[in-house]
């Protein structure tokens, strides 16, 4: 189900709660409808859970029974008559319109706890909502000793669409079985039930095609590198091609099923016509450019001049289209890729596309001939057309970027839009399926706060404007808005720890846009919520961003020519604290209440962020001519 519409209830409790600071009930995502009474429940030595005799709840009671027996020191029994309290989950034998089959009710009373829904993924939504009703050490990996008590409440909840995504790139640098399945768990606790993995790139081909080995015996397989990925040098002859690696078919088949026991649909990306340069120094005779085998698969450095638009490649990174030889591949590669995944869709790329070979290629110049191709776009398209059959005769449905709308979108084929909202609401409006995945609020490969604190990339996105995300744009049919996802691309991102801090908290955000109705989402009241998770992460040992908390800096020049700093802050209630002194500020330093003059002769600014008396941000180290810079002073 996509979109429903319902009666809702706000509680006193969501309207009263709209200040920041920890919440005590603080789900996210926002439910459709919570009704909150008074007292509270205690969970007692001996738990009972029930329904489980119907298809398909077994598996959500014993994701439960591991949640519960981890962190608490109950029981669990198979004997009503010796249990205390008792949780049911409740298969609906007449399922109700409203909520669906991902939707649930949720009650927790003096009688025990109640989860009932039409579809077992119903029930398994309602677990993550009761888990976030237990006290944040239920994330404990060892049993903690408290008393386990939680708030009588009523919840009704449903998505409002169907996809809900979050896309891990395992290409750019290459991530583990166990990273993936961490990644899955984390996922579910906010409901998302797609994982996109890019599997190929120039970087890497991470997936084994037992007919072409080469994809993986020589384009699983780079140089290691760190530091700022894209800027370093080319590797030496010399240096050993053995950092990467690759998921076996049986690897692919184990994360399948551990996703499908999550209620987690896996969709594979094989990206191509660009991306493609693993996949060319394997068999370099799929590109049009000579001297092609003496590529090699990137390691991080310069291939591309992002400086012009279009970009221009300086290596050939894309497959040849007016080579049969390609398609007879790409036919072998997803003869094997598709019985692997049983998700209806395949992604096959399709953006950022460099031409600038394809128009120096005597082959291309004699294909756009016979197929009376006129541009670079419509050879794209072209390529585009003839794979969409390929994936059609696998028994797939077709998906790419939105540059594939670009020279003619293929007849079946639904649109993943990247490049803002613009291509998705032209796909809709042609009736193509389309998945909003838009670069100014889902990609989370952007810094989260600061140049002079976080990771440099190349663009910010910050918690507030993730959380603005709005997947269905105006004057748009939103029947074919599918939902949206939050991309995490890993060029700067080199190990597991690393891509949680970059996923949360704005994965969050995301959840919440694509789960929650769009009357309930309230900016104040989310990060209220937000901070309760920081504290359930924190049990739970997984990393987060804590950039919300970090002042926001802007500088301009004055008439005179002097620079002055602007400060402000996402989160309400913080003060900032600042010294240009080289010392450490904290909440006996002057307090920023309007903008500040660099003093002539200061070389840095150093900040911090309170909450009352309390230091909440982190300390912020900005050089002064770092801030001359972002004023435009020379």
């Amino acid at each position: 189900m996509k979109k429903l519409t319902a009666f809702v209830l706000i509680s006193g409790f969501a309207l009263s709660s709209f200040g920041q600071g920890a919440k005590k009930i603080a789900i996210i995502p926002e439910p459709v409808e919570i009704t909150e009474t008074a007292g509270t429940f205690t969970l007692s030595n001996s738990v009972i859970i029930t329904g489980t005799s119907k298809a398909g709840v077994v598996p959500v009671a014993n994701y439960l029974k591991k949640k519960l027996t981890t962190a608490t020191s109950v029981t669990i029994t198979e004997k009503a008559n010796t249990a205390v309290y008792t949780i049911k989950l409740l298969l609906n034998s007449t399922p109700e319109t409203v909520i669906g089959k991902e939707g649930y009710h949720l009650t927790v009373s003096a009688k025990g706890i109640l989860i009932s829904a039409n579809e077992p993924v119903g029930l398994f939504y309602g677990v993550q909502t009761l888990l976030q009703l237990f006290p944040k050490e239920i994330e404990s990996a060892t049993v903690v000793a408290k008393t386990w008590t939680l708030p009588y409440v009523k919840i009704t909840d449903y998505p409002r669409f169907e996809w809900r995504g979050l896309m891990f790139d395992v290409a750019r640098h290459f991530f583990t079985k166990e990273d993936v399945k961490q990644y899955i768990d984390n996922m579910v606790r906010y409901k998302f039930n797609l994982l996109h993995l890019h599997l190929t790139d120039d970087e890497g081909w991470r997936i084994q095609i037992k007919s072409l080995p080469k994809l993986t015996e020589i384009g699983a397989y780079n140089v290691k590198k760190v530091g700022y990925f894209g800027t370093f040098a080319p590797p030496t002859p010399d240096e050993p091609r053995n950092y990467g690696g690759f998921y076996t078919q049986d690897d692919i088949r184990e994360l399948v099923k551990y996703a499908q026991e999550r209620f987690v649909n896996i969709l594979p990306e094989i990206d191509v016509p660009g991306h493609s340069l693993a996949a060319v120094s394997a068999y370099p005779e799929l590109s049009c450019t000579p001297g092609a085998e003496n590529y090699h698969v990137r390691s991080g450095e310069v291939i591309m001049d992002w400086s012009v638009r279009p970009p221009k490649a300086l290596v050939d990174n894309t497959l040849c289209p007016a080579n049969e030889k390609v398609y007879e591949f790409l036919d072998k590669v997803l003869t094997e890729v598709a019985p692997l995944f049983p998700f209806p869709y395949i992604h096959m790329g399709g953006d950022e596309c460099p031409k600038n070979f394809w128009e120096q290629s005597d082959a291309i110049k004699a294909l756009m001939v016979k197929e009376n191709l006129k541009t670079m776009e419509e050879v794209q398209s072209y390529f585009e057309k003839r794979l969409e059959k390929i994936v059609e005769s696998k028994g797939k449905k077709f998906m790419g970027w939105d540059e594939i709308l670009e020279g003619g979108l293929a007849p079946d084929a639904a649109v993943m839009s990247w490049r803002g909202m613009k291509g998705g609401a032209d796909a809709a409006k042609m009736h193509h399926d389309v998945v909003m995945s838009p670069t100014d609020f889902a990609y989370l490969d952007y810094m989260q706060g600061d140049v002079a604190i976080e990771p440099r990339i190349y663009a910010t996105l910050r918690l507030s404007k993730a959380y603005a995300f709005e997947p269905v744009p105006d004057s748009v049919d939103d029947k074919y808005i599918k939902g949206g996802q939050a991309n995490l691309w890993t060029e700067q991102v080199y190990n597991m720890r690393h891509a949680e801090y970059m996923t949360w908290p704005r994965g969050f955000a995301i959840s919440e846009s694509l789960w929650s109705p769009k009357a309930r989402k309230n900016w104040n009241d989310f990060v209220g919520r937000v901070e309760t998770h920081f504290d359930r992460f924190k049990v739970a040992d997984i990393k987060y961003a804590p950039s919300v908390y970090d002042p926001i800096f802007t500088a301009s020049q004055t008439a005179d020519k002097k620079v002055q700093v602007f400060m402000s802050t996402e989160m309400q209630g913080l003060d900032i604290y600042y010294t240009f002194d080289n010392s450490f500020p904290d909440n006996h330093y002057p307090k920023y209440t309007s903008p500040v003059l660099i003093p002539e002769d200061a070389f840095q600014l150093k900040v911090i962020t309170y909450r009352g008396n309390e230091p909440i941000g982190r300390m912020i180290t900005i050089p002064v001519t770092d801030l001359n810079k972002r004023a435009g002073k020379k």
